[in-house]
């Protein structure tokens, strides 16, 4: 017990200390990119302070992965280069062994790192996206003309002339149902429908419902089953499309189900929902990657730390990047394009351990 307190004594402060600097110089990056347009429009200080305060989240979600790199890359050299590691290899501890408290806590990280992601940062960022384009003058308009959507495999049709987002409304509205075989069965015309939150469901003014009937189209009494079928959410008459990746698991979860539903290519999408479960678990191939590079050098050990960490994560983004891109164009599946890389990375990190001294 008293090794574990040792090793987290070494380990954690190194870890929050760098985890502050990379989020504060994301942030300030941020801020320096949009300073002279702040100045332009006469933003107050108060306004930028927010854009700031609302990005911490996910600057801190993005310093996670490598603070906790650096911290562990250069406690472990460090403890080399002090004859510290192999005090404990020749007292009888193995590196594995004394570094297990190190792989256990980068796991629950791993999970802190996905609950914080989809239960606030999403949330936050999505604020200072709004606020920040709001002080730059970029209008984000949702509202869209001539929507047409697919839903239930193509079988129901939506098509509208206007979605209004902020009465979540859709004017002049036809509704086409569609048998098994895209036969038509019926087309359902309202003036508007407006959507019921409390019901998921739209609710049509005055509509009239049309039927082939031999080889005309005859008006007939309106058939609610039909209506209750219309439960396809207003986020998807939105002007613009769902970025998976700025959306919590469920959003994403629902966008993708409406792709299915619709018949429309849905893997892009679906890779970046499984990448929301796979990315965190970089916390854990990091940490695993620093013990198998423990005592490789004894010099310069913040310079070779600081290198390390920097190339391990930009090796595993790349490779992520590559796998996702193969994915998007369906030469893999979208689970692989999301959990080969971290597969492929714990596999080199056991490797490494292998050969390490332990």
């Amino acid at each position: 017990m008293k090794l574990v307190i040792y090793l987290f004594k070494k380990v954690i402060p190194l870890f929050v200390g760098a985890m502050f600097f990379f989020a504060l110089v994301l942030n300030l990056v941020d801020l320096f990119m949009n300073i002279a347009t702040y100045l332009q429009n006469n933003c107050s200080g108060k306004d930028i302070m927010m854009v700031m305060a609302y990005y911490v989240p996910k600057t801190v979600w993005y310093a996670v992965p490598v603070a906790i790199l650096f911290s562990t890359s250069y406690a472990l050299s460090e403890m080399y280069a002090a004859n510290e590691i192999q005090a404990l290899l020749a007292s009888g501890v193995s590196l594995f062994r004394f570094t297990v408290p190190l792989l256990i806590m980068s796991l629950f990280m791993a999970y802190g790192l996905f609950v914080f992601e989809n239960k606030f940062v999403v949330q936050t960022y999505e604020k200072k996206t709004t606020l920040q384009n709001t002080l730059l003058n970029k209008t984000k308009n949702e509202n869209n003309n001539d929507v047409i959507v697919l839903s239930d495999n193509g079988r129901i049709i939506y098509s509208a002339a206007r979605y209004i987002e902020s009465q979540k409304k859709l004017k002049t509205c036809y509704f086409v149902f569609r048998g098994e075989q895209r036969e038509l069965q019926a087309v359902i015309y309202s003036k508007q429908a407006l959507w019921n939150a409390e019901r998921q469901v739209w609710d049509l003014e005055n509509p009239v419902q049309y039927e082939p009937v031999g080889d005309t189209i005859k008006i007939t009494n309106v058939n609610f089953d039909y209506v209750k079928m219309l439960t396809e959410s207003y986020e998807i008459f939105r002007k613009t499309n769902v970025d998976v990746q700025s959306v919590s698991a469920n959003e994403a979860r629902v966008y993708i189900r409406h792709l299915k539903k619709a018949g429309l290519p849905y893997n892009e999408e679906l890779s970046e929902y499984y990448k929301k479960y796979a990315f965190p678990f970089i916390v854990f191939i990091v940490v695993f990657l620093s013990i198998g590079l423990t005592g490789k050098t004894r010099k310069n050990v913040l310079l070779i730390s600081l290198a390390s960490c920097i190339s391990a994560s930009v090796l595993f983004y790349v490779t992520m990047m590559v796998t996702m891109v193969l994915a998007k164009h369906g030469y893999i599946s979208a689970f692989s394009g999301a959990w080969s890389p971290v597969i492929f990375f714990t596999i080199i990190s056991v490797v490494l351990l292998r050969f390490a001294r332990t």
